[in-house]
């Protein structure tokens, strides 16, 4: 191949793309469609945080803050003894350090974090890109629901060891009925 029919082939690369119609969305107006399951911001599910500080030690970028305080409950039953838990005080994400690996998001054992597709919350001030739990908290309410299981999979093993449980449980309901009557 010559150099010649290298640059021929380039330009008409070029006058093809150059006689295309552009086609250009107005972002405000016109908002993006994205697709199903995308990454914008991390969301907190509060509830489920049970402040066991894997999220903050994985990230490679170390922008999750984390603050608590150990709170002693009373014993469940008389004669039990007292139990003592940790309760968030701060949970924050400097998402201008951080660098949406989603490790944080994987290694959470309770399913506190999440995926949000919200992308807008551009900020004048890079101080303002700490988002503290509050604002963490709103965009659990933007994350979609998780895709529906394949009908043609296995069984999640904590579904089939529930429905075993239920059935044997039935099971000895019956059998303690039937020797009752």
């Amino acid at each position: 191949m010559s150099l010649g029919s290298g640059l021929a082939k380039g330009l008409a690369v070029t006058f093809r793309a150059m006689t295309r119609r552009a086609v250009t969305r107005q972002y405000p107006e016109h908002q993006p469609e994205l697709p199903p399951r995308s990454r914008g911001v991390i969301a907190l599910f509060e509830e489920n945080c049970t402040v066991c500080m894997l999220c903050a030690r994985e990230c490679p970028d170390w922008c999750i803050y984390i603050d608590s305080h150990k709170e002693t409950l009373p014993p469940a039953a008389p004669g039990g003894r007292e139990r003592s838990r940790n309760v968030l005080d701060r949970f924050a994400i400097d998402f201008s350090l951080c660098m949406y690996c989603g490790i944080c998001v994987e290694v959470c054992p309770f399913d506190a974090l999440f995926w949000s597709p919200e992308f807008e919350y551009a900020e004048t001030d890079i101080h303002d890109l700490t988002h503290e739990r509050d604002r963490l908290r709103e965009w659990m309410w933007t994350v979609p629901e998780p895709p529906p299981l394949d009908p043609s999979g296995d069984e999640p093993k904590e579904v089939a060891a529930a429905r075993k449980a239920a059935e044997r449980a039935a099971a000895e309901r019956e059998a303690a009925r039937r020797e009752g009557v």
